[in-house]
């Protein structure tokens, strides 16, 4: 794909979700980040900041099937993967398909339903399939998790497992809006939802084109080498019972990529890794239990942990 269509296309994704969503840059492109190197998302805060309707936004903007589900205690993992049930006129076993058969998937308020159903993620977000009594079937790319989650604290909520976690890319904060932000979102709302005129501005066979094109984006060895000091560091800090997984330092670098891709850059600099470090990497660590119940102490962790490591300063297309 052409530098340019590229950029077109997704300043297009951006300025679409914007009409919609007022002040969530930042959390859009992360969104973006996971799209283009086929992770998956969680969007974290209070019921009401908009987590919904910003998946919802992006979904809209792309031409791929989305499904929604809606995670409650009473969810079966059978209505999440679907079943097969047995056709009285065709005197057979049918498979009925469940929500996961998508493109875009938006699992809202994931952590409300027990930990039975939350694993029934776990094989379609890894291994992009669904095994349904004993057979296999593939998932349509792209496929992606988009799923929502209420605080911890909130009644009625399940933690997700640890091996669950680490198969999402990101962990985003949503925030609360700004006081201009706010009445920027009651007069955007006011008349009419523009959620419901949003259309799409870009096809599933260009999203499969730009995913191919981050694998390409070149990263030198003093970023491979800063992105281990940082992954390291974190698997024998003190207050750290269990550091980044392998596959958290993967996840960092393919966002890495993705993000260079969004800005423009065919190579990833020190500063791709070092944006995405809280978002990629501060819901795989897991805190000793006497810094459990501090608040954001993953990401101040993570701060002084950067803070201590030296950032390349060579130029980076030198071993190219």
């Amino acid at each position: 794909m052409d530098k340019q269509i590229l950029e077109q296309k997704l300043s297009a994704v951006i300025n679409n979700v914007n009409a919609v969503v007022v002040g969530k840059e930042q959390v859009l492109e992360y969104l973006l980040v996971g799209l283009l190197s086929s992770g998956h998302l969680i969007l974290e805060d209070v019921p009401g900041t908009g987590k919904t309707l910003l998946a919802k936004s992006l979904a809209k903007s792309l031409a791929c099937q989305m499904r929604r589900i809606q995670f409650t205690a009473d969810l079966l993992p059978s209505d999440v993967t679907g079943i097969n049930f047995y056709n009285q006129q065709a005197g057979q076993f049918e498979l009925r398909q469940g929500p996961v058969f998508t493109n875009i998937l938006l699992a809202d308020e994931l952590n409300r339903a027990t930990p039975r159903t939350q694993s029934s993620l776990l094989e379609c977000m890894e291994e992009r399939q669904v095994t349904i009594d004993g057979v296999t079937y593939p998932l349509e790319t792209p496929f992606m998790v988009i799923a929502t989650q209420n605080p911890i604290d909130n009644h009625g909520t399940f933690p997700l497992p640890e091996a669950q976690l680490d198969r999402f890319m990101m962990c985003i904060s949503m925030g609360y809006p700004t006081e201009e932000e706010e009445l920027a979102i009651l007069r955007r709302f006011t008349v009419r939802n523009p959620l419901e005129s949003l259309a799409f501005v870009i096809t599933q066979q260009e999203i499969k084109e730009l995913q191919a094109l981050v694998p390409t984006v070149f990263v030198s060895n003093e970023v491979y080498s800063y992105l281990i000091a940082i992954v390291t560091a974190t698997r024998s800090h003190p207050e750290i019972s269990f550091g980044v997984s392998p596959r958290g330092s993967l996840q960092l670098l393919k966002a890495a990529q993705a993000r260079a891709l969004l800005r423009g850059r065919d190579y990833v600099v020190p500063d791709d890794v070092k944006a995405l470090i809280k978002p990629v990497l501060a819901h795989r660590i897991i805190l000793k239990d006497s810094f459990r119940g501090e608040t954001n102490r993953s990401d101040e962790l993570l701060d002084r942990l950067v803070a201590g490591i030296s950032v390349p300063t060579e130029a980076i297309l030198e071993s190219r």
